[in-house]
């Protein structure tokens, strides 16, 4: 966080987890579901350099780094011994994911890690996009995401409870009917099991 200050970053945001937002404190955005997945967003950078934009990609690899040796120097010093089972894993997965974004390469959505931005910066000089849609989404974007996404819900919601009254509102006549339907569907269904049953035992026989 200290960089993006550094280089003039304007908007940054910094969300962690998915789905509805629980709270927001400064930077941090917090949601509702999945808390592994985050990112880091921002709507412009105000001194812009190919080293600025090298330092903001690689602060969360060095972020990481730094705060894993921290702990790993407190555990070899005699501290946190009480919790160093779990702190040992933490950092083993903090330096698990530091080479996850550092080593150049594609992730699964077709979109480059930290590490091969960076690569191509120093290589070519600019930041090579190999999607149509931007490689970070500015904290604009997401702020219209999130938005359009709650709508979504709210909508699936509404439907759900229509359907919900409409069903509470059927008469004892019509609650029966849909009933008796959905009885003979289910029969129709069990009934054309049987007989695919019966014409594969047939044809097994035959064989």
């Amino acid at each position: 966080m200290p960089v993006t200050y550094l280089f003039g970053v304007k908007n940054p945001r910094l969300t962690i987890g998915s789905g509805p937002r629980v709270y927001m404190f400064g930077v941090f955005d917090i949601r509702k579901y999945y808390h592994m997945y985050s990112w880091f967003s921002f709507d412009d950078i105000k001194r812009k350099s190919n080293f600025a934009y090298i330092m903001v990609y690689a602060s969360p690899i060095l972020s990481n780094v730094i705060f894993a040796l921290t702990l790993n120097t407190l555990i070899a010093n005699g501290f946190l011994e009480e919790q160093a089972r779990f702190w040992n894993r933490f950092i083993f997965y903090a330096f698990f994911y530091v080479l996850i974004d550092a080593v150049p390469m594609l992730m699964t959505n077709g979109k480059p890690n930290n590490g091969m931005i960076i690569y191509e910066l120093i290589r070519y000089g600019k930041r090579v996009d190999y999607c149509e849609d931007d490689i970070i989404p500015s904290t604009t974007q997401v702020d219209k995401e999130y938005e359009k996404e709650m709508k979504n819900i709210e909508e699936v919601q509404e439907k759900i409870e229509q359907e919900k009254k409409g069903i509470c509102n059927k008469t004892p006549e019509e609650a029966e009917k849909a009933a008796v339907g959905q009885q003979i569907q289910e029969n129709i269904q069990d009934t054309a099991a049987e007989l695919t049953k019966e014409e594969f035992r047939k044809e097994k026989e035959s064989d």
